[in-house]
């Protein structure tokens, strides 16, 4: 689909991102700072279609790249940005959007969350397509948060939202409380495993006869046969 660089000093975290936008579909390129990630753009910039930046890193911050990147624009060269960090601050926020960024991401973020947030902006800038997905009765359509059951739209909550979609994108597969606690409600929620079982009971019964594509592995978490 689409060449993305991530660009964070953490490790951890670029592994996170990575992991969840591959199952999208889309190549990654990683830098470690902001030096090497103004070069993998200047290197690569006519085959990426977005970056995404952290503020927080060594040598060069993200601000600093977003500058030097706006710079060497012209005509209707456009990288889109998205700007990742750790502050919350209004003014950072502000800035970044005023320096030239598509979007501004905080930590701690939940993966599913940012990688629909990518799927978007790529969708706003013209460089992926988002069809809708039917699933049987089930039909989700990602850029408008929209979920319907035999045509009637459902009004599911932002997480039971997230919980859906992890499930569909990781259809067939069965996966442990933990890893959908930690993909669902972020690397560093420190919560009851029993709160993915009171939100996977809840998102069934709002799904009606399509809730029976959630299927209990026991012992272990939940399967999605779509």
């Amino acid at each position: 689909m689409s060449m993305i660089l991530i660009a964070d000093d953490e490790a951890r975290i670029r592994r996170l991102v990575s992991d969840f936008l591959k199952r999208d579909g889309h190549s990654i390129l990683e830098a470690a700072d902001g030096r090497e990630a103004l070069q993998m753009i200047e290197n690569r910039q006519s085959g990426l279609d977005l970056a995404i930046l952290d503020v927080m890193m060594p040598g060069m911050d993200g601000f600093e790249v977003l500058r030097a990147l706006r710079a060497q624009e012209s005509g209707d060269k456009h990288l889109p940005v998205m700007m990742l960090t750790a502050r919350a601050e209004d003014a950072d926020q502000v800035r970044g959007l005023e320096e030239g960024a598509d979007d501004y991401v905080t930590k701690p973020f939940s993966p599913i969350v940012l990688a629909a947030r990518v799927r978007a902006l790529l969708k706003r800038e013209g460089r992926a397509a988002m069809p809708v997905e039917q699933l049987g009765s089930l039909s989700v359509n990602e850029l408008r948060r929209e979920v319907l059951v035999d045509g009637a739209p459902v009004d599911l909550t932002p997480k039971e939202y997230e919980l859906l979609i992890y499930f569909k994108n990781n259809r067939a597969i069965a996966l442990s409380r933990e890893s959908i606690l930690n993909a669902v409600w972020g690397y560093d929620y420190f919560g009851d495993l029993r709160t993915v079982d009171t939100h996977v009971k809840k998102l069934r019964a709002k799904l009606g006869g399509c809730g029976t594509m959630i299927e209990t592995v026991r012992g272990y978490g939940y399967r999605f046969e779509g």
